[in-house]
Parts: structure tokens; sequence; C-alpha cells
């Protein structure tokens, strides 16, 4: 899929773009539509109709809400029959093979697991259609009575399998009426290109660092080499997905959509409320709008803040994966942000910057091992080797490692902080012009040097795609 991904947003996206800028309005939606299928299907072609069911679902629940719009308690039956039913097909799909193996430890069983393929971004697609059945409900937004407009909506190829997460109220007006322009197509190659190179040029080289460590025996890695493999993907991770998010919001406003931001800069954190305010930011406010609050939120007391808290962060661990690793991995934020809660946050906020960064930085890191390990004992011997269990600090192997990858940890450093941000913000200020002209010859040297890449590399993962 990941290879079928690039071959298409590089052979067809041109005349793709093309077509849709000379289309009349009224068409537009039907060819988003007709796209954003053809990008599915070309690397997952069984699965187009789950997500067709999908859509199929919240558009019927969301005609039938509106019909029955005096009569609240046939409303709740509908949205309901929305949110199990999507909810059914997530948990078939993503979670029934993790179901049976538990039933089957558990219990001594030996139930037959289907081990069912995952469909691509089912997550992302199914989050984003059921928001549109529950802001109906809440009355937040008016009933897309055009199927095709809705279809388009869920199917928007820029971001349907790795977010960012576009709640219906976030395109309500964009989806029947959007005006397209130069500066916004323009703006929106330069976010692609941007969201391009920290695919291609920074994720994909640190990545093969963690890859090379991951395959190492737990057991015999130095403390030395443990850290440089999990800083490797700490960088991966971040690279990979907020260069995708920014691709699709690149892609989204040329197209005439403003999708929400989805990072800020999130190893400059100072605590891990922070961090999570500025990762997968869409992903953290669909939760907090859809479970958090309707849980009650922070308005029933501390103790049950606490334990809305802790559920919240327990489903966003089960949400990106169906496993232990990723529920423990839930939890553990969950935990970090309760004792901020009881004070260690005003505590992080009179430290030194550099210490509550520090801080929050290496229990990001701590995390990730949760998160790319395979199970909790890989996890646990992984950890254990950062912090010296073999009795290696070092060796020649993280000496080797480091020497060879230097330069792109120092770019994916750099790269990670708001430096380059604030100094263009500032030369956009004193000479917009030359600036203008600086970015327009970066864009095509970022333009050259990805595509020679993509044409001479193998390895090329979207992490995210598995979600």
């Amino acid at each position: 899929m990941v290879f079928s991904s690039l071959v298409f947003l590089f052979y067809f996206l041109p005349i793709t773009m093309l077509i849709y800028f000379v289309l009349p309005d009224k068409f537009r939606n039907i060819f988003i539509l007709l796209t954003g299928l053809f990008f599915y299907a070309w690397g997952e072609p069984k699965y187009v109709v789950i997500m067709l069911i999908s859509t199929a679902i919240d558009y019927t629940a969301g005609l039938l809400i509106n019909k029955f719009n005096d009569k609240r308690n046939i409303q709740t039956v509908f949205l309901l029959v929305s949110v199990i039913m999507n909810l059914s097909l997530l948990g078939v799909f993503k979670y029934s093979s993790f179901i049976i193996t538990t039933i089957n430890s558990l219990f001594g069983l030996n139930i037959t697991d289907p081990q069912l393929p995952l469909p691509i971004g089912i997550s992302f697609y199914t989050f984003q259609s059921m928001s549109y059945t529950i802001d109906l409900y809440m009355k937040k937004i008016k009933v897309q009575k055009n199927f095709f407009s809705f279809a388009a909506y869920v199917t928007l190829f820029p971001q349907i399998v790795a977010g960012p997460i576009v709640r219906y109220e976030d395109v309500a007006r964009e989806i029947d009426c959007r005006t397209i322009s130069i500066s916004k197509v323009s703006e929106g190659i330069g976010k692609f290109l941007k969201g391009l190179a920290k695919k291609v040029l920074l994720a994909n080289n640190i990545g093969l660092v963690w890859t090379q460590v991951k395959a190492m025996d737990y057991g015999e890695i130095s403390a030395a080499t443990a850290w440089i493999g999990i800083l490797a993907f700490t960088f991966q991770i971040y690279f990979d997905f907020s260069g995708y998010s920014d691709m699709a919001i690149g892609l989204g406003k040329m197209l005439g959509f403003n999708f929400p931001i989805n990072f800020d800069h999130p190893y400059l954190s100072r605590s891990i409320s922070e961090f999570w305010r500025r990762w997968h930011i869409t992903l953290g406010s669909w939760f907090r709008e859809y479970v958090y609050i309707p849980l009650g939120g922070n308005r029933k007391g501390f103790a049950r803040t606490i334990i809305n808290l802790l559920i919240v962060w327990s489903l966003t661990g089960l949400w990106h994966g169906s496993s232990w690793n990723f529920m423990l991995w839930g939890f553990y934020f969950g935990v970090l942000i309760v004792i901020e809660r009881l004070g260690w946050g005003k505590i992080l906020e009179k430290l030194p910057k550099a210490v509550s960064m520090l801080y929050t930085f290496i229990l990001v890191v701590l995390g990730w091992v949760l998160f790319d390990t395979n199970t909790l004992t890989d996890a646990w011997h992984f950890i254990g080797a950062m912090f010296g269990a073999n009795g290696i600090l070092g060796d020649s192997t993280a000496l080797y490692l480091l020497a060879s990858n230097a330069v792109i940890f120092a770019l994916c450093i750099f790269a990670s902080t708001d430096i380059f941000t604030k100094f263009t913000d500032k030369l956009q200020q004193q000479k917009p012009m030359q600036l203008k002209i600086a970015a327009i010859a970066a864009q095509l040297i970022i333009l050259v040097n990805c595509t020679a890449y993509l044409v001479d590399a193998s390895y090329n993962p979207f992490l995210y795609f598995r979600f």
C-alpha cells in the first residue's frame, strides 16, 4: 500500500488535480468520491466495500435523525444504531484476533482465529464518519442530504488512510461551497512538499536505524545501542506521521479545504499534558469531544475526573492497536497525566524549561518502547537494556550506529524544533520577496531529491497506515 500510495501521488496526482480544477463546481464532489475510492482500492480493493458500508450507515442515520427532529427518543435510537454498527465493523476487523487470543489464553480454549486482514485506515475513516451522526444528534451541524457530497467527505483521498481526523463540522461549509485560488494552491504545494521531505528524507532514513536495532537480541544489546535505536524511532514516527499529515493538509488546501492542524512541535513540550495537546491533535480532540466530555469530563468531582481520564487514555491506546502493549501505552500516559493533575504539572511549570522538556521527552521515549515492540516481555527487556540491565553500557555497535547516522540525527533534532519556523516568520516580515524566491528554490530541490530517493529506495513504510 505504501509504494502504491506514493505511485498514486506522483503519477496520478497532477492529472487528478488538473481534471479537478477544470470541472464545474457541481461535479467536483463526485470526482472527489471517485478518486478517493480509486486511491483506496489501489492499495486494498477488497475492503472498499467496508468503507462504503460505514458511509452508507452514517448517511442513512443522518437522514433519519433529521427526519425525526422533534422526537428525541427516536433520534437516540438511530444514533445508537450508527455508533454500534460502526464500532462493530471496527471491532470485527481490528480486535477480533486480539479478543479470541486473549479468551483462548485465559480459559484454555481453542477458538479458531479468522485472522482477518486489517482494512487500511479503518480507525480514521470510522471515527471521521461517526462524528457526523454524533454532531448532527447534538445539533452542531446541519444534515447533508446529498449522498455524493457526504461520501466525498468520508473518502477525501488526501487523508482517508492516515488522518488527520477531519470532523464534518470542520469542512461542512467547504463540502457544499469552496473556492480555489492561486494563493491556496501555492500554499498547499508548499505544505505538501514540506510533509514529503519529512517523510521521505527524514523518517525513512532515521527509521533504518530503528529497524536494525529492533531486530537485535534485547538481552545482549548495550544501553547506548538501545537508546540510539529508540531515539531513532522517536524521530521516525514523528516525521512519518506529521509528514503525512502535512501532505494531507497541503493536498486539501489545493482542493479548497482547510483541514485542521495535527502536530505542533510536540517534542518541545514541558509536560505530558502539553505533549498530547501538540501530538495527533485531531485524535485528542475527537476523544475529548465524544468520550471525555460525555463521561462528565471534570464536572463531576476530582475522583470522577481521574476515572474519566484513565478510561479515555486506555481507549486511546486501544484505538492505536489490538494488543496489551497498546493498552498499557495508553494507560501509561493516562497515569502520567493524572499525576500532573494532582499537582506535579504546576511543579513542572516552575522548573527550568530545559529540565521540564528533558523530563517530558524521556517519558515519551519510554512510551515509544511499548508502542513499537511486539510483546510486553520485549518491551520490558528493551527498557532493561536501556538502563544497563545487560551489563553493557556501550559497544562498537553503538559507536558505528552513532557515527554512521550523526548527520541524520542532527537534522531530525533541528527539524523537530520551531527554530526554522521562527526564522522564516521573521524573514517574512523583513524580506517577503526574497523569502518567496528562496521558498520556490527550496521546493524544487525537495521535489527533485524526494523523487530521486523514492525511485531508488525500497524502504518506505507509512507507520500509521496500519491503524
